[in-house]
């Protein structure tokens, strides 16, 4: 899991002294503290109050000069700084609940596959009374070429469910009603003897070649 990064020491001493600054804290034309005296009071190294400093100075906020030391030069740099802090903050922070929610939404799927095919599974291995999945080919000439499992309102009509669509050797589990259906498609879907036979008729119904229909597929 991805975690945002914490935000480093010398960061956080630039947004101190430039929250002060808009603050009015420290005003434009003044000195600021010399690094030894900032490093004792942030309780950090020389180095650390070095890149804050350096920082500051690359947005423009503070101006350092020789003979003279660290000069406020910009509150308006300082407001601006804040807030561009504050935009990256939030756009990790959302970057980071995307990130999560994706793995969730992995794992559930990962689920919601191991369960459908348990429920296979049992359907195969169960009396013949169970032994209701069953799956028909889509034909090149067919008409059903196109349209989608909620155009043909193929669940009111025929009283059945599709499990699955077996396309290009692969299984899409659970598929969306509008998703297109494709020639070489075989929908794997569950029902009644008469259901079944519904569906058997409606796809006779759009093609002048019969699907090639397998019962209790193993």
């Amino acid at each position: 899991m991805r975690h945002s990064p914490e935000v480093a020491r010398y960061e956080q001493i630039a947004l101190d002294i430039a929250g002060r600054i808009v603050r009015k804290e420290y005003k434009e034309g003044d000195k600021l503290f010399g690094r030894s005296t900032l490093a004792g009071k942030y309780s950090v190294s020389p180095e650390t109050v070095r890149r804050a400093v350096a920082l500051l100075q690359t947005t423009g906020i503070v101006d350092p000069q020789p003979g003279r030391g660290i000069i406020i030069r910009s509150r308006q740099a300082a407001e601006v700084f804040l807030r561009e802090f504050e935009s990256r903050r939030v756009l990790e922070d959302l970057q980071e609940r995307i990130s999560n929610l994706l793995v969730e939404r992995r794992k559930l799927d990962q689920i919601l596959e191991e369960e459908l095919n348990q429920l296979v599974n049992f359907t195969f291995k169960s009396n013949s009374r169970l032994q209701q999945i069953e799956e028909i080919e889509v034909t090149e000439d067919s008409a059903l070429v196109g349209k989608s499992l909620e155009s043909l309102r193929f669940r009111s009509i025929t009283g059945a469910t599709v499990l699955a669509i077996e396309r290009g050797g692969e299984e899409i589990f659970s598929p969306d009603s509008e998703i297109p259906i494709q020639a070489g498609d075989f929908l794997v879907f569950i029902g009644t003897p008469e259901a079944k036979e519904r569906v058997r008729k409606l796809f006779e119904e759009h093609s002048t070649k019969k699907g090639n229909s397998k019962s209790n597929k193993s």
